[in-house]
Parts: C-alpha cells; sequence; structure tokens
C-alpha cells in the first residue's frame, strides 16, 4: 500500500515539474521507472538554469544599452539648448536690423510714403468700384491687376513703378468716361435656361445692359458675366430697349435704373411687381366670378344698345311717313288707331295704353339685370376682400408679422378683389344709365304720339 503511494506521488512531481519546464513535445517517452523520472527531473533543471543566465545576461545587456541611450539624449539636449540660444542672438540682431532699414527705407522715402498711402487707398476704393461696374463687362481684369498693385505697395521691399501710377490714374478717367457713354460691344450672355451664346449688347453708362434683342441683361461680379433677367420688366419698357438695341445712331427713349451701380434695386422692384394678368389671378375665384358677370353685363349692354339703336332708327323713320308699318313700336301702336278709326275715345285711349304696354317689355328688356350687376359687382368684391383679410390675418397669427412685405403682399391681393368689383360696377352703372335713356327715350316717343292721337280723335268726334 505504501509502495503504490510513494510510485503515485513520485509521478505527480514529476509531471508538474515536466509542465513548468514547458516541455511541448506530447510524444515523448514516459518514464518507466524511477530512475527514468529521476533522471527527466535532473535534466529539466539543467534546462532552467541556462535558460535564467541567458535571461540575466540579456537584462545585463540591455541595461547597459539604456544607459548609453541615456548619455546620447543629455548630450543631444545640450546641443539643442545652445542652438536655441544662438537663434535667439540671431533673431534679435534681425530685429533690430529690420528696425533699422525700416527707418531707412522711411528716411529715403520722406514724403513719397504720403503719396503711397493716397495711391493705396485710391487703387482699393478704384478696385472696389470697378468689382461691381458694368463697364467690367467690356473691360474685364482690371480689378486684378489694382489688386497686384495694392499688395505690391502692402510690402515694405517692393515699390510701384511710374508705369503702374499712371495705369490707376489712366483706369480712373476710363471709368469716369465711359459712364457717360451709350457703347455696343460683343459679350457672352447666359440665358435663362442656361445656355451662352455670344451676341451683341448695349452698355448704357453704367446703368444697365440689354441685349440687342431688347432683354435686359444683368452683370454678375462673381462670375465677370452678363446673364439675362429671367423675368423682364413690363410695359413699355422692352420696346424701348428693343429699339435701342436695333438701333445705331440718334436719340432714344429709354428706362434706366438709377440704382443699377448699387445693385438695380429700383429694376429688381419694378420687375417684381405683378402685372394686370397677375394681379387679376390675385383675387382668385370670387374675381374670376366678379369677371365673369361683368363680363355677361358688358354683352348684354352692348346687345341691348345695339337693338335700341336699331329700334330707335325705326321710330325715326315711322315719324316721317303717314302710314303705320309693323317694324317699330310705335307703326304697331298706330296701326290699332288706323283699325279703328270710328272707336270711341275712352275705348281708343285703353287700346292706345295696352298697345303701349306690350311694347314695354321688350324695350325694357335686360335694364333690371343691369342694374342688379351694378349693384351686386361692389359687394362681391368686398367679400373677396373680407376673406382675404381673413386669410392673411390667420397668417400674421401663426407666423407672425415679422416680414411686413409678406403681409403688405396679402393685403394688396385682398384688395383687388374690391379694385374688380368697383371695375365692374361703375361702367355698368354708365351703360344702364345709356341704355334706360335709350329706352325711355322711345317710350316718350310712344306716349307723346298716343295722346296727340288721341286729342285728333277727340276733336274729330267733337265736330260731329
Amino acid at each position: 500500500m505504501s509502495t503504490k503511494f510513494v510510485k503515485a506521488a513520485a509521478f505527480a512531481v514529476a509531471s508538474t515539474i515536466a509542465f513548468s519546464a514547458g516541455v511541448a513535445n506530447a510524444q515523448d517517452d514516459k518514464p518507466r521507472s524511477l530512475d527514468q523520472l529521476l533522471q527527466f527531473v535532473k535534466q529539466g533543471q539543467v534546462t532552467e538554469a541556462k535558460e535564467n543566465r541567458a535571461r540575466e545576461a540579456a537584462f545585463a545587456k540591455d541595461k547597459a544599452n539604456q544607459a548609453a541611450e541615456l548619455q546620447r539624449a543629455q548630450g543631444e539636449r545640450t546641443r539643442q539648448e545652445e542652438l536655441s540660444a544662438q537663434l535667439e542672438d540671431a533673431f534679435e540682431a534681425n530685429e533690430l536690423l529690420v528696425v533699422a532699414k525700416q527707418e531707412q527705407l522711411k528716411e529715403k522715402l520722406g514724403t513719397l510714403a504720403e503719396l503711397f498711402g493716397h495711391l493705396t487707398s485710391t487703387a482699393g476704393d478704384l478696385s472696389s468700384t470697378l468689382e461691381f461696374s458694368i463697364t467690367s463687362a467690356q473691360y474685364p481684369g482690371r480689378e486684378q491687376f489694382l489688386d497686384e498693385l495694392i499688395s505690391k505697395m502692402s510690402g515694405s521691399d517692393k515699390l510701384p513703378s511710374i508705369e503702374e501710377i499712371e495705369r490707376v490714374w489712366y483706369e480712373l478717367n476710363r471709368e469716369m468716361i465711359e459712364t457717360g457713354k451709350v457703347v455696343a460691344f460683343n459679350a457672352e450672355v447666359a440665358k435663362p435656361n442656361g445656355d451662352k451664346a455670344e451676341q451683341k449688347v448695349v452698355r448704357i453708362g453704367a446703368f444697365n445692359v440689354i441685349s440687342d434683342d431688347g432683354k435686359y441683361l444683368q452683370y454678375v461680379p462673381s462670375k465677370g458675366s452678363l446673364e439675362e433677367l429671367a423675368r423682364q420688366p413690363s410695359g413699355p419698357y422692352l420696346n424701348w430697349a428693343q429699339e435701342l438695341g436695333s438701333s445705331t445712331e440718334g436719340l432714344h427713349r429709354f428706362g434706366i435704373d438709377p440704382t443699377g451701380p448699387s445693385g438695380g434695386s429700383f429694376l429688381a422692384a419694378l420687375i417684381n411687381s405683378p402685372n394686370l394678368e397677375e394681379r387679376w389671378h390675385q383675387g382668385g375665384y370670387i374675381g374670376y366670378a366678379i369677371t365673369a358677370l361683368g363680363v355677361i353685363g358688358f354683352v348684354l349692354a352692348i346687345i341691348r344698345l345695339i337693338y335700341l339703336s336699331m329700334v330707335s332708327a325705326k321710330v325715326s323713320s315711322q315719324l316721317k311717313h303717314d302710314k303705320a308699318k309693323d317694324n317699330n313700336p310705335l307703326g304697331r301702336v298706330l296701326k290699332i288707331h288706323e283699325d279703328n278709326p270710328t272707336m270711341d275715345t275712352e275705348t281708343l285711349e285703353l287700346k292706345l295704353s295696352e298697345g303701349i304696354l306690350k311694347e314695354t317689355p321688350k324695350l325694357e328688356s335686360g335694364l333690371n339685370l343691369l342694374k342688379i350687376i351694378a349693384a351686386i359687382a361692389p359687394l362681391m368684391g368686398l367679400l373677396g376682400t373680407v376673406t382675404g383679410m381673413i386669410v392673411t390675418f390667420q397668417a400674421i397669427t401663426i407666423f407672425g408679422a415679422g416680414d411686413p412685405k409678406a403681409m403688405a403682399g396679402g393685403i394688396s391681393g385682398a384688395l383687388v378683389t374690391t379694385v374688380l368689383g368697383l371695375l365692374v360696377a361703375i361702367p355698368m352703372v354708365l351703360l344702364h344709365t345709356i341704355v334706360n335713356g335709350r329706352a325711355q327715350r322711345i317710350m316718350h316717343v310712344l306716349n307723346e304720339q298716343t295722346t296727340g292721337i288721341i286729342a285728333e280723335h277727340t276733336e274729330a268726334n267733337l265736330r260731329k
């Protein structure tokens, strides 16, 4: 029993020592006896001793190398500190030299320093002016020269030449002269759809540029190019521009934008102003209804005027004839008397009144409708204005009144229906007055003639 225990313990110790020594070969022969186990233990101790000695030697070597590297680093730091001190001394010396040179330059320049200062300021102002001037579309690249000259004069090692100073004076005079000219030249123009074409353009001083087909152009300083305005001004301006673009001499009427050099705000406001068609569309459905009502009233008034004019002409013709005709109201009324010459006065009077009553609806037809249209049109306009104001104030409630332009635009659109209503009502009142006057004139002739007939018939009966 004790022998087995000793063998087992010895085997466990040998296995532990073999594992710690890092024996990697799994196919080595296992100890078959205690002597062989002791031999394996001995070999493991020898191997570990060799490895430990190798580690100690490597550590000592690394320690020596680290000491040498530390010594070299300390030497490099000392050298760099000495170099830094030398550079600081050189920098201070150069600073003193620069100050001395600047004083020497200032001394040599004398009164020229003030001249160069004014020249720099003038060149800067001129460069800023030329950058946004439409004359640069005809003479590009001038501001580049001025910028280079300013950069050159801002340094302390170079001075401008006489030619450069004279060119600044020349550009000043050229810009002043060109702003008073109307000239034509060829340039590349960008269309609203993105296409570019080389065409003739006309520059009106420093205010506007137009193409030869009468389109207003704008100069884009960032691109240095001319672009056709996507929306052109309305009214006679395009006709004037076309006339000027196609002419070669003489005086021509033209609408210029006095704010052109500063961005063309007046032309932009004119372009953004809605035309008559756009203002009409601002009225919405109520505006369309008012327009339709006005068209109906106008057509009805014209038809009634034509009809009453024809009737009035026939009545005038009837007055010149003794025999009654059936083609006019007066003739039909007179025919009643011709057909009943022996009728008593009271009955004849009733018959003539009946005839006049039959003719009255034909003569006064449409007058009430014209009167109704003249009364309803302004009420519909007021309705459109009220609804538009409600929408505008609802928008103000939601988005606030921070943009007065948008609020004014909404109120302006709401008032369009009122204008449409008045534009319909005023002519309708006039047309109703004219048509009613024609009808009443014919009715007056009928009444006058029937009264005369009754008077003659009464006198004739009294003679009997």
